[in-house]
Parts: structure tokens; C-alpha cells; sequence
């Protein structure tokens, strides 16, 4: 067990895994507006402008040899995301979503993934060098989408690695974000969620996708479930509603910030996922962390698409 704050006077290693794609984003006229997204790719970005110089934050995918996957690599770099982990594949292209909102901000997706190159993220030769630097960063992010797009043999590749960073003291961070769509079953998704848990430092949860997946009753029993599992901090995401925490046996309510006009929910959750972990990795308490999560997502959610501009 690994607890998150604070990491000590180096900068520290923080890698993010996961897929970025080609982001349409539907405007009321019909026209579309393209940018890319994803929901790690998200938290690296909010992530990165929140440290700073004071963490150094990578990447890892795999993207084609296309202009779109040279435009991604062009825009995270310009986002001081480091880009030595990201495979290029030779034929290969990105995932492709579009966005739709309604009239009160929330979103439907639909998805073009199913021959993405981060497929096979962990599953080719050049996968290897990669795999081993990992256990050495002092972060490993990744979330329930990783999960799934990384497929069976990327999973076991996955865990493998997760075991021996924390055995040398890196710190898991896990989003739960659970895509139906993207798991042939509800009960593969459950049993690839059960596999990876035990060996998670901080879960970032969203009450909506816990329910859905674990069929929970309440808050009591998700937090329940994952003091089972051992899970020494939780962190409930109920949107509007403030967010519950657990961490080593105490609890914090921290309540979410007011927005008078919602204009788009895309990526609420990963810049609030983003906020709380650099708060925490630079020595806030749970509590503080929570109230900077909230203030990032309240300024994301009056922003069309997922990545708000720096200004």
C-alpha cells in the first residue's frame, strides 16, 4: 500500500496510459468542429498545465502514421506531455468520436475505434522497452477505457507491470469510467475491473459508473466493496453533487461548485480526476484536493469540448 502525498523534493515520473482520438464536436447549426480527446489524454493535459515544471508527465498509446496521429503528437508536446512512450504504427490510425449535447449540456457519444491503433499498445515488439521503463515512473495512471481498449493480452501485459511498480513504491491511480460499448459482457468488464483493483493506490470513481457495473446500492456499498479490496483512497464523482472520499479510514463531503449555464460535461470528470491528483501530489490534504478538482471541472463544463483553452 502506497499513499499519494507528497512525493518528495524530485520532479516526479507521472505516465498516463490510454487512447487519445479524433474528437468531433457537433455545433447547434449542424457543422462540426474537430479537436481530439480522450478521457486520460484529458487528465495528462490538465494534469501537465497544473504542475507544471514540477512533473514531468508522459504519455503512452499507440497511434498511426497518419497526419492526425502527427497533429496529436504536434498538440501534446505543445502541452509539455512527453511523447517517448507513444508507439507509431505503420497503416494504423486513431480512434474517432463526435460529441452531441443537448440543450442542458449533456452528451451522447458515438464511436469509430474498432480497428484503433492503440489496440495493440502492449502486444507488439516495439511494446517492450516500454513496459519495462514504466515501473520506474513514481505515477501510473490509467482508467476503465484502458482497460478495454488495451484487450486481454494488453491487460495481463498491464498487470504485470502494475506489480512491479509498486514494488517500487510507484502509486496506482485508477478511474473507473465504464463504457458498456466497449466490453463484449458486463461480466468481462467486471472481471477485468476485479483483476487490476487489488493493486490500486487511489480510486477515482464515478458514482454512476460504479452502479452500472457493480450494481451497488448505495455509497456505503461501494465504499465498503473497496475497503474489501484494500483500496487505502476512494474518491466518489457524483457530478453536481459533492463528492465523497474516503482515505485511510476517515471521510471527507467536499461540495461541488455552483454553475449557472452547463455547456458541455465532456471531460468534467478527468480535469476534476487531474486537479485532485496534482493537489495531492504536491501535499494537499483529500479535502483541498477535492475543492481544486471541483474548481477546474466547474470552469471545463462552460466550455464546448473536452480540452478548454489554456487561457
Amino acid at each position: 500500500m502506497n499513499t499519494l502525498s507528497p512525493l518528495g523534493p524530485n520532479t516526479p515520473r507521472i505516465a498516463l496510459i490510454g487512447e487519445c482520438m479524433i474528437e468531433l464536436q457537433q455545433r447547434a447549426d449542424g457543422s462540426l468542429q474537430q479537436s481530439f480527446g480522450g478521457d486520460t489524454l484529458n487528465t495528462a493535459v490538465y494534469l501537465s498545465r497544473a504542475m507544471g515544471d514540477k512533473a514531468q508527465v508522459d504519455y503512452v498509446t499507440a497511434l498511426g502514421d497518419d497526419s492526425f496521429s502527427d497533429a496529436m503528437c504536434r498538440s501534446w508536446a505543445a502541452e509539455n506531455i512527453g511523447l517517448d512512450l507513444v508507439q507509431r504504427l505503420p497503416g494504423r490510425l486513431p480512434g474517432l468520436y463526435c460529441i452531441q449535447t443537448d440543450a442542458a449540456g449533456e452528451r451522447r457519444f458515438l464511436y469509430w475505434r474498432n480497428e484503433a491503433a492503440v489496440r495493440d499498445c502492449f502486444t507488439t515488439p516495439a511494446a517492450a522497452p516500454i513496459l519495462a521503463a514504466l515501473p520506474d515512473y513514481d505515477v501510473l495512471y490509467f482508467s476503465g477505457i484502458t482497460l478495454a481498449v488495451l484487450g486481454v493480452k494488453g491487460r495481463e501485459k498491464l498487470i504485470e507491470t502494475l506489480i512491479e511498480a509498486r514494488q517500487r513504491d510507484a502509486r496506482i491511480v485508477f478511474d473507473n469510467n465504464y463504457r458498456p460499448r466497449l466490453w463484449a459482457s458486463v461480466e468481462e468488464a467486471r472481471a477485468a475491473y476485479r483483476s487490476v483493483l487489488p493493486h490500486v493506490d487511489l480510486a477515482l470513481l464515478t458514482v454512476d459508473d460504479e452502479q452500472a457495473l457493480f450494481h451497488f446500492e448505495d455509497c456505503d456499498a461501494v465504499f465498503e466493496a473497496y475497503a474489501q479490496i484494500g483500496t487505502p483512497e476512494v474518491v466518489l464523482k457524483r457530478g453536481a453533487e459533492a463528492c465523497l472520499i474516503r482515505c485511510d479510514g476517515e471521510a471527507f463531503e467536499v461540495p461541488a461548485q455552483k454553475v449557472e449555464k452547463v455547456v458541455d460535461t465532456t471531460a468534467a470528470g478527468d480535469s476534476f480526476s487531474a486537479a485532485y491528483l496534482a493537489s495531492r501530489l504536491s501535499g494537499a490534504s483529500p479535502a483541498q484536493a477535492a475543492e481544486a478538482g471541483h474548481r477546474l471541472a466547474s470552469r471545463v463544463i462552460q466550455v464546448p469540448g473536452a480540452l478548454i483553452p489554456r487561457a
